[in-house]
């Protein structure tokens, strides 16, 4: 599970953003937590890839899980 490159992009007000941070911190997952409410670049270069505004989005090895999908999260880090 330790060779993915995790990007979670997210925002401080959002509580299922903090579900899944804890989530992936609990499992020894490393990530790069990108605030899209103070990096508007990085909220309009998500939105672009994925279509979607809404956060969290979990970036996989650049495969996109938008909300806190357990299930589709744990089966990419095992992938």
């Amino acid at each position: 599970m330790s060779g993915k490159k995790v990007v979670v992009f997210s925002t401080p007000a959002c509580s299922w953003c903090r579900k899944l941070k804890s989530y992936l911190k609990e499992n020894k997952i490393r990530f790069v937590d990108v605030d899209v409410s103070k990096d508007p670049k990085a909220a309009q270069d998500m939105i672009k890839k994925s279509g979607k505004h809404g956060v969290p989005q979990i970036w996989i090895n650049n495969k996109p899980v938008i909300g806190f999908d357990k299930e589709k999260i744990d089966r990419l880090l095992k992938n």
